[in-house]
């Protein structure tokens, strides 16, 4: 499950650069050269973080930090600017176009990824590796593992990604929409109602231990996770 990072860099050593520290931090890295091809991967998948360079061969990165944000698919997409441009009024300028993030060339890797997943954290929560553990239900996304109380539950792959979602936005209504997006990704067209199929398959898996019973269905809304 690891986080999908788009890289938008024109150079290619600092984008194998920041692509090798990313694997080596176990997120899934995708290239683009120039703001058309970055615009390409977006309208075919959304990433779950985008590292954006500000000067690029046709666009600025600026520019097209502004068209996300004033796109409701890609409004809360997490941005982390990065670029030699380091004075004040350049920051500013990177925020005031909705990056939520800024570092400068030349920068530690180390310093990169941390930032990376700090952001993730706390925009993206079910994008990260960090287990997550619920009134005795433990999900263990490196691992893929749930263990209820102790004891190891059997589900398919789309139940546990679907329990990950659900257990990162805890008490939070979930319209099935959203669901489908989280899940299966903007990108896939399926119907409404697999996200019932699926919660049905995951309850079936979790009724023996009981925990089963923080699926709430939400009439009109959705679905939610109760925090016990």
């Amino acid at each position: 499950m690891s986080a999908r990072i788009l890289i938008v860099e024109d150079e290619p050593s600092i984008s194998e650069l920041i692509s090798l520290n990313l694997r080596l931090g176990g997120f899934e890295p995708h290239h683009a050269s120039d703001v058309a091809s970055a615009r390409a991967q977006i309208d075919t998948a959304l990433p779950d973080l985008i590292l954006l360079d500000w000067m690029l061969p046709d666009q600025s990165g600026v520019d097209l930090a502004r068209r996300l944000r004033a796109d409701a698919r890609t409004r809360d997409l997490p941005i982390i600017m990065i670029t030699a441009r380091a004075a004040e009024a350049d920051k500013l300028g990177g925020f005031d176009a909705g990056a939520d993030d800024y570092i400068t060339k030349p920068f530690s890797p180390r310093e990169l990824i941390a930032r990376v997943r700090a952001l993730l954290r706390r925009s993206a929560p079910e994008a990260t590796d960090d287990p997550v553990e619920v009134a005795g239900l433990r999900l263990e996304p490196h691992t893929f593992r749930v263990l209820a109380n102790g004891a190891q539950v059997r589900m398919g792959p789309t139940e546990f990604r679907l329990l990950h979602y659900l257990m990162k936005h805890l008490d939070r209504v979930l319209s099935r929409t959203r669901l489908l997006d989280g899940v299966w990704g903007d990108h896939v067209f399926i119907e409404e109602r697999t996200v019932d199929v699926h919660i049905r398959r995951l309850r079936l898996a979790l009724q023996p231990s009981g925990h089963d019973r923080l699926i709430e269905t939400v009439r009109g809304g959705g679905y939610r996770f109760l925090p016990q």
